[in-house]
């Protein structure tokens, strides 16, 4: 089997990184980018004509597009896109400013797409390639101190439902991770952010979800390392799937989801 080339956002840590340093291991080569590089080549620990290491912005597409460019004279291709760049942006709705909810999207949406626009034409010349795209089980279940968080996720998941049908007959797959509560610095002061405007009548409710996130910081139950395994085994089956749910909090959610809306739908047939 040939050697695959990844195409790895936010690889510096988490998720992104297990996934960089499993196709290494594989022996697959690996274009690993995120804002912030430094040591990354060394933690990797591989020679570097099958690693290239890039400092990203997903957010800036001129930077994206000099990234592909790089990647493609480095490697001549790309087999796999994982989009995995991101963070979130919590707390209730009306106490997150306006350029917060904003750079929400720009980093969860936007930047996904920048990445997906600089990638595409390469898979399509040669009818191949595989586009891996890390979202959330909040992309399908909202909750309160994750609205905006929530509403990014959604939008992530409409346009790679929608887009996974148009680059399908073109030889392009793709595949979305709906992961639970992930075992990660996700949830760190430094990585997921919380609204900063005081509203006395959210004061307890919004005051209660800190806790409960300050609490969950590093104690989810989702092991990381397995997820990464999983994804890998995706990216190298015949058929991949097309969505993935990982993590018992994700399918009870998913699942509580899906049968609150058929109820919704059979009390909405009964109105109309």
């Amino acid at each position: 089997m040939t050697d695959k080339v990844w195409f790895i956002t936010g690889a510096a840590k988490g998720l992104g990184y297990l996934i960089a340093r499993d196709a290494l291991r594989a022996g697959d080569k690996v274009v690993a980018t995120s804002r912030t590089v430094d040591g990354l080549a060394d933690r990797l620990a591989v020679s570097n004509d099958r690693l290239l290491v890039l400092p990203l912005d997903v957010t800036d597409a001129d930077a994206v597009a000099k990234a592909h460019v790089s990647a493609i004279n480095a490697f001549g291709q790309i087999d796999v896109l994982v989009n995995n760049a991101g963070r979130a942006q919590l707390g209730f709705f009306e106490t997150i400013r306006d350029d917060e909810v904003r750079r929400q999207f720009e980093i969860n949406v936007f930047g996904a797409m920048n990445v997906a626009r600089a990638v595409l034409p390469t898979m399509r010349s040669r009818r191949s390639g595989l586009v891996v795209t890390i979202s959330s089980v909040n992309g399908l279940v909202a909750n309160p101190g994750g609205s905006i968080y929530s509403a990014s996720k959604f939008a992530l998941e409409g346009w790679m439902e929608g887009l996974s049908e148009e680059v399908a007959p073109l030889g392009i797959r793709s595949l979305i991770i709906d992961p639970g509560m992930m075992r990660t610095n996700f949830l760190d002061p430094s990585t997921a952010r919380q609204g900063d405007l005081e509203i006395e009548d959210y004061a307890e409710a919004a005051s209660a979800f800190r806790g409960f996130i300050s609490q969950a910081n590093g104690a989810q139950d989702n092991d990381p390392e397995e997820l990464a395994a999983l994804i890998f085994k995706e990216a190298s089956s015949d058929e991949p799937a097309r969505r993935l749910l990982f993590g018992a909090d994700a399918h009870e959610w998913a699942d509580t989801k899906c049968r609150q809306l058929a109820d919704e739908i059979d009390a909405s047939n009964a109105r109309t």
